[in-house]
C-alpha cells in the first residue's frame, strides 16, 4: 500500500511512557501508532556515546532489557530526550527517528541480534565498566 508522504514528516499526536510494560507508545498524525520498547530505544540511542563518531564506531549496547525511562523531556517541537534508568540521557530522539524505530522494529531487532552474535556477546551481558575519556555522569 503506497501512501504519498506530505512534504513534512509525520508529527506525533500522543506520546505515553508505559513503565510497567517498558514501552513508549507514540501515535502519529498519519494514523500509525507504535509501541517502542525502551530497550530498543536505548540500544539504538542516537547519542555519540552509542553511535560513535562515524561508521563502525558504534558501541554495542548490552544488558538493557530491564532499562526504564525515568523522565522524558521535550526538545523544541521536533524531539524528546529520555533519561534512562542506567544514567544514559544524551540521546535526542527526533520524531523521524522514533517513527523509524517504530516502523522498522522487526528489522532493527534482528540487526541487533546479528551484531550481538558477530561480537560473541549476549543481550543480557552487563556493559563493561567505562574507562577514562567517557562522558561524565552527574
Amino acid at each position: 500500500m503506497a501512501t504519498s508522504h506530505p512534504s513534512s514528516s509525520p508529527q506525533p499526536t500522543a506520546l505515553t511512557v508505559h513503565q510497567a510494560s517498558r514501552v513508549l507508545e507514540i501515535h502519529f498524525d498519519d494514523g500509525r501508532e507504535f509501541r517502542i520498547p525502551f530497550e530498543l530505544m536505548r540500544v539504538y540511542s542516537p547519542s555519540a556515546e552509542v553511535q560513535g563518531h562515524g561508521p563502525g564506531q558504534e558501541v554495542l549496547q548490552t544488558g538493557k532489557r530491564e532499562v526504564l525511562i525515568d523522565a522524558i523531556e521535550a526538545v523544541g517541537h521536533y524531539a524528546v530526550q529520555p533519561h534512562f534508568s542506567d544514567g544514559h540521557d544524551s540521546g535526542i530522539f527526533t520524531w523521524d527517528y522514533l517513527y523509524h524505530l517504530g516502523a522498522d522494529q522487526a528489522e532493527l531487532w534482528s540487526r541487533y541480534e546479528q551484531r550481538l552474535k558477530e561480537a560473541g556477546m549476549e543481550r543480557d551481558l552487563p556493559m563493561p565498566a567505562k574507562t577514562g575519556g567517557s562522558c561524565g555522569h552527574h
